[in-house]
């Protein structure tokens, strides 16, 4: 992915990209219409929020990935005429509130409850001077890793340098304001300690969520009892000497970054509102935004830092490339989806089919064309003459786990075709390999067919053999579709063959692949024996029979 956005606006491009409906450009107009009704300022500032209280996962890269796809639509939209920023902001003065499950030494930082996130220890090594620091690190390096245009804001810095002092004190000074606009959504208990304020005490260090019993506006302090010591004390709100609670904290941002657009999730919808209400009582215009639904593990579960669920950007880097988690990401962002490992072979078979679409599109289509978006603009010219999933069958049929067995068996498939020429097919070769052994060998089960099934394999033995060992994928399919229309079992009789017959039913090859290859399912099968070989897979047959 690239990480500038494209120079090269063509007429018929800009007129494509005004119709376009992908929900990028949805979102492109939306910010538009609040330029123009705005003062018009140099910059349009688009924000991601990470809360730094575990290790960066799957959902962080998401909101930036995506909310990098609305800004170039929106650059293309204006021509790149209007500047435009990206801030990735870190709530690392957040206090800390449990200790992550999925850290090493968990019990060292128990006693830090409660502390800030850039006080609390670095629990996985001395590198950084904190456990938030240690995270806002992680996050930084795949953002990198990605090539993200992007500035990183850390809540810390702000605080502490005095960045936020204007807005904290007008926030002071609409106190009540906001006080009116959260404690009606609290129940009872909550309401009696709440303050949009959260002082940091000086004697235990840790951001206190106790009631505010005073505040002077014209001092610039709130008043407070000491929870350790039952002292009052009053402090500033200035000066790092307070954290804001976090809806109203994200009011406060967006007033004092002047945010144009901030994606959120689901779950923050109320959230969303609530800190909409708070900035304007502070004199701030709330941003744009976008609600997209959750991720969940592959029990159902709402994927979560601290616990550590779901999927992992390096996991999924290791079975598939960076494209195709962005194509994961940019399809569908209202509907809910596992992010689990047997989604990646399809999102990489994904983006290839849309990389080779986009090609032979015209610009209409191109615009709502995801590779478009993932490339910003300057999609890769790549054809694949083996996808992923041909290739993960291809290993599970052969054990080969050498990368130059199975480009033997490519080579042979294709022509001038190599590790050099296709360095795209050669890296898909790796992970092919890496998949297959982590959780297609694990799992592969392979049953003994009945009597039926065994007749039907001879004939399929047979039916192979007078096949040229050169025929194509197509050729191959109809051969075996022409054994299956002639057996009972397998035909389909909602379905109506080439000469008026019944179809052939997907048990068929569901038969094949469990007895073949130990699996449930796979790629078209003609294909398949295109590439692994027509005597290749006489062979499998041939040790099916013979129980090997």
């Amino acid at each position: 992915m690239l990480s500038g956005f494209s120079s090269n606006i063509n007429p018929e491009m800009l007129i494509a990209a005004k119709e376009a409906k992908s929900w990028p450009f949805e979102e492109a107009r939306k910010i538009i219409k609040r330029y123009e009704k705005s003062c018009r300022s140099e910059v349009v500032l688009f924000e991601a929020g990470y809360g730094p209280s575990g290790l960066p996962h799957i959902g962080t890269f998401g909101e930036v990935v995506r909310t990098n796809m609305v800004r170039h639509a929106f650059h293309v939209l204006t021509q790149g005429e209007i500047k435009t920023r990206l801030i990735c902001f870190s709530d690392d003065m957040d206090g800390l509130r449990k200790v992550p499950n999925n850290v090493p030494n968990c019990d060292t930082m128990t006693e830090y409850i409660g502390q800030p996130l850039t006080r609390v220890p670095d629990p996985f090594s001395d590198g950084y001077s904190s456990f938030g620091a240690a995270n806002n690190a992680r996050l930084r390096a795949f953002l990198d890793r990605f090539d993200f245009d992007y500035e990183f804001a850390s809540a810390t810095d702000y605080y502490t340098s005095g960045r936020f002092d204007e807005v904290l004190l007008k926030m002071l000074a609409a106190y009540d304001k906001v006080m009116n606009i959260i404690l009606p959504t609290l129940g009872k208990e909550r309401r009696a300690t709440y303050s949009p304020f959260l002082p940091i005490s000086p004697v235990t260090g840790k951001v206190l969520q106790v009631p505010v019993i005073a505040h002077n506006e014209k001092k610039g302090t709130i008043t407070y009892i000491e929870p350790e010591t039952a002292e009052t004390i009053e402090t500033e709100v200035t000066g790092g000497k307070v954290k804001c609670q976090w809806k109203a904290d994200w009011a406060m941002r967006w007033t004092a970054l002047g945010i144009d657009y901030e994606m959120a999730g689901k779950d923050l919808i109320s959230s969303v509102a609530l800190s909409s209400k708070i900035c304007l009582a502070l004199g701030g215009i709330p941003p744009e935004g976008f609600n997209y639904e959750l991720f969940l593990d592959e029990k159902g579960q709402k994927i979560s830092k601290s616990k550590g669920n779901g999927l992992t950007i390096d996991e999924w880097l290791t079975y598939g490339s960076a494209e195709s988690l962005a194509l994961y990401m940019y399809q569908k962002p209202k509907t809910a989806k596992r992010l689990y490992f047997d989604i990646v072979p399809k999102a990489i078979d994904g983006y290839y089919a849309c990389l080779s679409a986009y090609q032979r599109q015209k610009w209409k289509d191109r615009l709502d064309n995801p590779v478009w978006h993932i490339h910003k603009g300057q999609p890769p010219k790549t054809e694949l003459p083996v996808s992923f999933g041909m290739l993960l069958n291809l290993v599970s049929a052969s054990n080969a786990e050498n990368k130059a067995v199975l480009w033997g068996y490519i080579t042979c498939y294709a022509q001038d075709v190599t590790a050099q020429s296709h360095p795209d097919l050669d890296r898909l070769v790796d992970y092919a390999i890496c998949y297959f052994d982590h959780f297609v060998k694990p799992g592969k089960k392979f049953r003994e067919p009945d009597q039926i099934e065994r007749a039907t394999l001879r004939i399929l033995y047979e039916k192979l053999d007078l096949l040229n060992h050169c025929a194509d994928g197509n050729v191959i399919q109809n051969a075996l579709l022409d054994v299956a229309r002639k057996i009972e079992r397998y035909q389909d009789h909602s379905r109506i063959s080439p000469e008026g017959g019944p179809g052939v039913s997907i048990s068929f090859f569901q038969m094949i692949y469990e007895i073949l290859i130990g699996q449930k399912r796979g790629p078209r099968f003609g294909s398949f024996v295109a590439l692994y070989g027509v005597q290749e897979t006489r062979k499998l047959i041939s040790d099916a029979l013979d129980r090997k």
